[in-house]
């Protein structure tokens, strides 16, 4: 690690340490410049170089003539703003792998927590006929999602969806009722073969 980065890593764990320490919310202050150019040892003008990193990706904000402070922080902005260059450095193959991997995951985490209204919601987008099969994937596996309660685990796997649409492969329109079969069953070993079986398929 170049001592560059080294100043870069220290001013991150510095405001994370404060923000836990303090238990800051977003509008609190930040220290200054000054102040973490010298508790770091570090330069201003390396310091404030990082800033403006953190900045851009929406951690903190600067008012002018008040100081720093931090950000009204959506959560997954960063993962939005870093997943195009990850992806871009990432085979369609790998993309398409991961994307089946967290659809199984999910699928298994919420097979305890379907209940009949939900199995509802997945019985009417299969039947509904205005659907493109894109469509139908995505609005089905957001119920299955959702149903997980793991947020994080849901925005990662809308923004593979989406940066994938291009290219993606889509289940068969039976796989999509098997599964409703199984949670109706409450099978949930059966998912890993569903899952299989497709996968052989598609291949």
């Amino acid at each position: 690690m170049s001592p560059k980065q080294k100043v870069y890593q220290g001013i991150l764990e510095e405001v994370r340490n404060l923000i836990e320490t303090n238990d800051l919310k977003p509008g609190d202050k930040l220290p200054s410049e000054r102040e973490l150019s010298e508790k770091l040892n570090a330069g201003r003008s390396s310091v404030r170089e990082a800033l403006r990193a953190m900045e851009l990706i929406g951690v903190i904000e600067t008012r002018r003539g008040e100081g720093t402070f931090l950000s009204k922080y959506r959560p997954y902005q960063t993962v939005e703003l870093l997943s195009t260059f990850i992806f871009k450095e990432t085979t369609k193959e790998e993309l398409l792998s991961v994307k089946t991997l967290l659809e199984k995951e999910a699928a298994k985490l919420a097979s305890t927590k379907m209940d009949e209204s939900n199995l509802g919601l997945l019985l009417k987008k299969i039947d509904d006929p205005s659907l493109t099969m894109e469509e139908l994937h995505f609005a089905f596996f957001s119920i299955i999602f959702e149903k997980t309660e793991n947020q994080f685990l849901m925005r990662i796997w809308a923004l593979i969806d989406e940066y994938t649409k291009s290219f993606t492969r889509y289940y068969s329109k039976p796989f999509y009722s098997k599964l409703i079969t199984v949670y109706q069953s409450n099978d949930e070993q059966q998912i890993d073969s569903l899952f299989k079986e497709e996968n052989d398929h598609n291949y």
